[in-house]
């Protein structure tokens, strides 16, 4: 898994072998999100909990966007979100922000690994 120094700090959930989650538990994570990385990779993605909307200011790449619930059940996906964007949830109560054309497959299969308390209690 390609990451950056930035990420390699956080903490990290593994949900599914060789799938990561890394965890924005800090106010400053949570701030500078995936703004100003050229991109990560296909098999991690950013959790923010306590969350209903994001902004993409300062991406260089598209995000896919996967809304949880408070147990931790996908809402929405929203694909190919691009950069200077604002996006919100009815609802949500954490978004996991990961490279656009990934998302699919983490709401899809991934996120049946993963538990309210593993991805919302920070």
């Amino acid at each position: 898994m390609n990451s950056h120094p930035r990420l390699d700090r956080l903490p990290r959930a593994q949900c599914a072998p060789g799938y990561e989650i890394v965890i924005a538990a800090t106010p400053l994570a949570r701030l500078r999100g995936l703004a100003g990385l050229a991109t990560i990779s296909s098999d991690m993605a950013l959790l923010l909990p306590r969350c209903s909307s994001v902004h993409t200011l300062g991406m260089r790449f598209a995000l896919d966007l996967v809304w949880l619930d408070a147990s931790g059940n996908p809402l929405r996906l929203d694909k190919g979100v691009g950069p200077r964007r604002l996006k919100c949830c009815r609802g949500a109560r954490a978004v996991l922000e990961t490279r656009a054309g990934t998302g699919e497959a983490l709401q899809g299969t991934l996120l049946g690994e993963l538990t309210a308390r593993t991805l919302l209690a920070r």
